[in-house]
C-alpha cells in the first residue's frame, strides 16, 4: 500500500523546481501517494493535478513587499490554513508523513497534530534563517535577534526526524550550532534531468550576431540585479548586439525596470514580471548564450549554491557568478567566470570576457559539466528515496 506524503510549502509550486523535483521523485517509485500544500498563483485558490501531484493551494498570495510585520502576518495566514488542512488529512485520509519546506522552519507545527500521533516529519531546509532574515531587512546583527533565531531553527529541528539540507557549508553551518550531524542529509539544488537535459542545446547562431544573457528567479536587492544591470550597461558599450532577460518577480522589480530606463536599456532588457512554470521557462532557457549569478555579498548568500547556476550548467549555458563561499566550494575557474561581489567593475570585466570570447564560452560550459557528473540528481536521488524508507 503507497504511503501518503504532504509536503507543505510557502511557494509557487509550478515554479519552484526543488519541491516539484522531489514530491515526482518520490510519486515515480509508485510507493508515495504525494498532495502539496502551496501558495495560490492566480486570484482564486484551486487543486489541480500535476505530474501525479495533488497540489492544493491554499488562499495566501506570495509576499512580496519589505514590511517585516507584513511579512510575518502572510506566513502565518498560510501557516493557519495549512495547520487545518494538514491536521484533517490526519482524520479524513491515511497520512504517513509530513515533509516541511522552509522558510519559515515554524510550519513544522502546521503538523503538530499528525505529530503528536506518531507520524514521521521531515524539514527541508532551503534557506539559513538566521543568515537570511538579516540579508533580507538589512539590520545590524544584535546577539538576542541571532540567538531567538537559531533557537527557532534548533526547537524546529528537534521536533522532527529528519532535516535535508541544500549543500555541505549549510549542513556544516547547522552542525555548528548544535542540529546533529546523524539527522541531516543533503539533497542539493541539481535541476531534474527530466526537465533540464544533461547535454547543452545546440543554438542556432548563424542568423544572428547578438548575445542572449538570462537572470531567472526572485527579484531582489540582496541577489544583486541592480548590479548586473548595470555591468551589462558597460558591457553594451563595447558590444551593442546584446540583449538581457530578467524572468522573475521580486520586491525589487520596479526599482530594476526603472534602472534599465535611466540606463537607456529599454529596448534590450526584457522583464518577464513574473515567475514563470519551469515548463514555460525552459524554451526561453535554451535560446540564451550567458547565465548571470549576480548575488551580493552577505552571510546568507556565502551559504548559497543557487539552483539558477546549475540548471544553466545542466543546459550548457556559461555562467558569470560572484566568488562566494559556497559556490567556490563546487566551482573551479575553468568551470564559471568569476567576479568579485559588489563590484561593478570585476562583474563587467567577467561579463565581457565571457560574450566577447565564444570558445571561452564553449569551453567553460563543457568543463561545469564534471559538477553534475559527481553531484547529478541521477547520482543521489536514492539519498531522498532512501531517507523515506528509513523514517
Amino acid at each position: 500500500m503507497k504511503k501518503h506524503v504532504c509536503m507543505i510549502g510557502y511557494t509557487n509550486y509550478k515554479s519552484d523546481a526543488r519541491v516539484r523535483r522531489e514530491a515526482e521523485t518520490l510519486a515515480a517509485t509508485g510507493d508515495f501517494e504525494v498532495s502539496f500544500l502551496a501558495l495560490k498563483e492566480e486570484e482564486s485558490a484551486r487543486p489541480y493535478e500535476l505530474e501525479k501531484i495533488e497540489v492544493i493551494e491554499l488562499n495566501v498570495k506570495k509576499f512580496r513587499g519589505q514590511n517585516k510585520i507584513s511579512h510575518f502576518l502572510s506566513y502565518m495566514n498560510f501557516f493557519s490554513l495549512a495547520f487545518f488542512k494538514c491536521s484533517n488529512f490526519l482524520l479524513t485520509r491515511k497520512l504517513d508523513i509530513i515533509h516541511i519546506h522552509n522558510m519559515p522552519n515554524f510550519l513544522v507545527f502546521t503538523g503538530l497534530i499528525p505529530r503528536l500521533f506518531g507520524k514521521k516529519m521531515i524539514l527541508d531546509i532551503h534557506d539559513s534563517t538566521p543568515e537570511t532574515y538579516y540579508a533580507r531587512y538589512k539590520d545590524n546583527p544584535n546577539r538576542f535577534l541571532y540567538k531567538l533565531l537559531c533557537l527557532e531553527e534548533a526547537l524546529c529541528c528537534a521536533f522532527v526526524n529528519k532535516i535535508i539540507c541544500v549543500n555541505h557549508i549549510q549542513r556544516d553551518k547547522l552542525v555548528k550550532r548544535g542540529i546533529p550531524l546523524q539527522k541531516i542529509v543533503i539533497s542539493m539544488n541539481v535541476p531534474d534531468p527530466k526537465w533540464f537535459a544533461a547535454e547543452p542545446v545546440v543554438r542556432d547562431n548563424k542568423s544572428k550576431n547578438n548575445i542572449k544573457l538570462i537572470y531567472h528567479g526572485t527579484i531582489a536587492k540582496r541577489l544583486g540585479i541592480d548590479l548586473a544591470i548595470r555591468a551589462f550597461y558597460n558591457v553594451c558599450k563595447e558590444n551593442s548586439n546584446m540583449e538581457f532577460y530578467i524572468l522573475g518577480d521580486g520586491e525589487a522589480m520596479n526599482e530594476c525596470i526603472e534602472l534599465s530606463k535611466n540606463l537607456g536599456l529599454d529596448n534590450k532588457i526584457h522583464f518577464s514580471k513574473k515567475i514563470l512554470p519551469i515548463e514555460l521557462l525552459l524554451g526561453i532557457l535554451k535560446d540564451m548564450d550567458v547565465g548571470v549569478v549576480a548575488n551580493r555579498r552577505n552571510s546568507a548568500t556565502e551559504l548559497m549554491l543557487p539552483v539558477k547556476l546549475l540548471e544553466y550548467v545542466a543546459l550548457g549555458i556559461p555562467a558569470v557568478v560572484p566568488k562566494l563561499k559556497a559556490i567556490e566550494n563546487y566551482f573551479t575557474d575553468e568551470m564559471v567566470s568569476y567576479f568579485e561581489p559588489d563590484n561593478i567593475e570585476s562583474f563587467t570585466n567577467s561579463l565581457s570576457g565571457l560574450c566577447a570570447n565564444e570558445n571561452k564560452r564553449k569551453v567553460q560550459a563543457e568543463k561545469a559539466k564534471a559538477f553534475l557528473n559527481h553531484y547529478g540528481w541521477e547520482n543521489h536521488k536514492m539519498d531522498l528515496i532512501n531517507l523515506y524508507k528509513e523514517i
